[in-house]
């Protein structure tokens, strides 16, 4: 029997959602990846990853719109980190699940998953 701390709810469902939207396209997938290493500015971001800052601009309002990461003004510039403290473990899982999944796209060299 289900308790009421197990019942998936649509809230569950949405958070979810939300996350695979923003994994679904690799550079917001990069920008995660990078922000759970810790804060970034957008442009130092856009330089790390190879892409415009137009384009940094445009997939950080989509993770932001996502209630993934959060902007944080710093003076004149702004700053971006993961919205909540359980992201950057999750992802952690998220990446050590897919090495268990295809356990040939990563090896001491490096990962070469598509």
């Amino acid at each position: 029997m289900e308790t009421t701390s197990q019942k998936v709810t649509l809230t569950h469902t949405a958070a979810l959602a939300r996350l695979g939207h923003a994994l679904s396209d690799e550079t917001r997938a990069r920008i995660m990846l990078t922000l759970r290493e810790a804060p970034a500015f957008p442009s130092d971001l856009a330089d790390a990853l190879g892409v415009s800052r137009q384009v940094m601009s445009n997939q950080l309002a989509c993770l932001r719109g996502c209630g993934l990461v959060e902007a944080v003004p710093d003076g004149r510039r702004t700053w971006y980190r993961l919205a909540d403290p359980h992201l950057s473990p999750a992802l952690d899982d998220l990446l050590r699940l897919v090495v268990t999944v295809d356990p040939t796209c990563c090896s001491p060299e490096g990962c070469t998953c598509s």
